[in-house]
């Protein structure tokens, strides 16, 4: 007892010394499900409980789960969290549930939130930048984990003060500004999550698969997630990390110190303080073992050896009451006690001795199984021996095989290296070939509506250009590329967005005519819209010509005419008669004034 004293003394002040050592590491895990102007969410409160487990199994300093909080509430735990970070190495900020993005700004969506307009997005809401905030004073590591890119009611249903102002369906694309930070989201930029068919998210799953592993950076921890959605979701959804880190691996779980020589197997502790129990053979020892190891192979076995000594105590506990009882009958019947006595003396004396007798045959049954399970106990330890010899030979196996495939290797390459020194470099593509493979991709992603024809003109770098923008991508549009090639037939479906030009509009993917009714045309919303009915209007030109009848008619000498002048007067104008002329005659009123006159001979 002594020695296991000291024992566990030691080991107390090692772990102590290791968590001072150790960095801090805090985290806060946020679950919103219970939306009071939204349909529930099944998923995030359970995620938050999943993920909350991990990180204090982790060995995290402090985890604080928070479920459904209201506005105040997200505000005042982002408060707080923020006071504890400034000792803290690592900080991490889990959040699942409702998230929206508006004019490519990312906020956070609290149970209580309304979101009538687009105006109270800035009200009701938490911007992304104050969860920033909160893990900025973190020394060596910043995370924000949102698993917040879910289909968004409230974007459905939002009234727009401003038609130009833009709500997407996801999240918006981030790039964090301080060093050493990254933000992980459930699906990319721009897409949706989904909340899977269990109790859990997948994205939520493989976090708690992956970022706990000791020794792992989180950039492939992250990426092992992606593989592990993308798998789930059938390539529908795929995890996206912005953000970057430096050279160094930064773990969110620290690697376990290596030991210096063999790995002990960890039951041989146990193995060695069974042997001295056993050794000891006292109540007292398998009871001080069983207190250390209560569960496990050798717990069952100390349970058998307990069992085995209890047997012997009660086996000497009847020897013990039937020598008693054979005392009593020697001095019954040495005293000359009465007959009843004697007979009660020897019922006594017998029952004793029939209890004696069972006790020894039930300390041979105890005898008898803790004689077979130490047998067995040989023969588990001798086949544990064997495995790990057998595994140590295969690791050993595997290790020279590997060894002697990166031999072959390195001497495959040198050999291919000479062989290329010796040769000529092998042929591109044709530049024609690579830009018709190119433009061909990029018709089957809706970036390019124009014929493959090897021509690389400004329409198709301008689909390039459109292809960078929706794929995230940075290609050169100025040229062809094999890494552009590539890029573009890793994409299953569409990437840009069906564009029509005017008087057409989409029809899935493909841009269909707009075909109007009798009596409307497409207008300038591209729309059909009835056509106006026209009005004659006089032209310059029909006034020109009646004015030039007039002047030859007033121009016409006065001879007798043939029928076809005309003469105007207050009553109107007629045809001059036959045999008549047009000449003047004195004003009825004022001889001195001349009138138009039909003369007749």
């Amino acid at each position: 007892m002594i020695v296991r004293s000291l024992l566990i003394l030691i080991f107390g002040l090692w772990f102590g010394c290791g968590a001072a050592l150790a960095d801090k590491r805090v985290a806060l895990v946020i679950g919103n499900s219970a939306y009071k102007n939204a349909p529930r969410l099944a998923n995030p409160v359970n995620d938050a409980g999943l993920v909350g487990s991990m990180f204090r199994n982790a060995g995290f300093d402090t985890v604080e789960i928070r479920l459904d909080l209201n506005a105040s509430e997200m505000r005042r735990s982002l408060r707080e969290f923020a006071a504890r970070t400034r000792d803290a190495d690592i900080a991490v900020i889990y959040y699942a549930g409702h998230g929206i993005e508006l004019d490519g700004s990312n906020y956070l969506v609290p149970t209580d939130a309304m979101l009538e307009t687009d105006g109270d997005v800035l009200d009701e809401t938490i911007a992304l930048d104050r969860a920033l905030y909160a893990v900025e004073p973190a020394k060596q590591l910043r995370l924000v984990i949102l698993d917040a890119c879910r289909d968004s009611p409230f974007a459905k249903t939002m009234k727009r003060t401003l038609a130009s102002r833009a709500i997407g369906g996801g999240l918006a694309k981030v790039e964090p500004t301080s060093p050493n930070t990254m933000i992980a989201f459930a699906a990319k930029a721009g897409s949706t999550a989904s909340d899977g068919d269990s109790r859990n998210s997948p994205f939520a799953v493989a976090l708690t698969d992956h970022l706990p592993k000791p020794g792992l950076d989180l950039r492939k921890a992250f990426g092992f997630v992606r593989d592990d959605v993308l798998k789930k979701t059938g390539n529908k959804q795929e995890p996206y990390v912005y953000g970057s880190l430096g050279g160094s691996d930064v773990p969110l779980v620290p690697a376990r110190p290596a030991a210096a020589g063999p790995q002990a197997n960890p039951q041989d502790s146990v193995r060695k303080d069974y042997e001295l129990a056993l050794q000891a053979g006292l109540r007292e020892a398998w009871e001080a073992f069983l207190q250390t190891y209560p569960d496990g192979f050798y717990a069952n076995l100390a349970r058998v050896q307990l069992k085995k000594i209890a047997a012997e105590e009660d086996r000497t506990v009847a020897t013990e009451k039937a020598r008693l009882a054979e005392q009593e009958k020697a001095r019954l019947a040495s005293e000359r006690a009465q007959k009843a006595e004697q007979e009660k003396a020897a019922a006594a004396a017998k029952a004793a001795e029939e209890a004696r007798i069972a006790a020894e045959k039930a300390k041979q049954i105890e005898q008898a199984k803790a004689e077979a399970a130490e047998r067995d106990r040989k023969a588990a330890e001798a086949a544990a021996a064997k495995s790990l010899a057998e595994k140590r030979a295969l690791e050993k196996a595997a290790t020279d095989a590997a060894a002697k495939q990166a031999a072959d290797k390195q001497a495959a390459d040198a050999e291919s290296r000479k062989v290329a020194a010796l040769s000529p470099p092998p042929s591109s593509p044709p530049s024609g070939d690579l830009t018709k493979s190119v433009q061909s991709e990029l018709r089957r992603v809706g970036c390019l509506s124009a014929a493959a024809d090897g021509d690389w003109n400004a329409a198709t770098q301008r689909s390039l250009s459109l292809f960078n923008k929706y794929a995230g991508t940075q290609f050169d549009a100025k040229l062809a590329s094999v890494d552009a090639l590539d890029a573009l037939k890793a994409k299953p479906g569409r990437v840009c967005p069906l564009v029509c030009n005017f008087g057409f509009k989409a029809d899935g993917d493909q841009c269909a005519k707009i075909t109007c009714r009798a009596g409307y045309h497409v207008g300038d919303d591209n729309e059909c819209e009835k056509v106006p009915e026209k009005k004659p209007v006089a032209t310059r030109e029909d006034s020109r010509r009646r004015d030039q009848d007039r002047k030859q008619t007033e121009a016409a000498p006065s001879t007798p005419q043939a029928s076809g002048q005309m003469i105007c007067n207050n009553a109107g104008c007629r045809p001059i008669a036959k045999g008549c002329r047009l000449g003047t005659a004195n004003h009825p009123s004022n001889p001195a004034a001349k009138i138009p006159a039909e003369i007749c001979n």
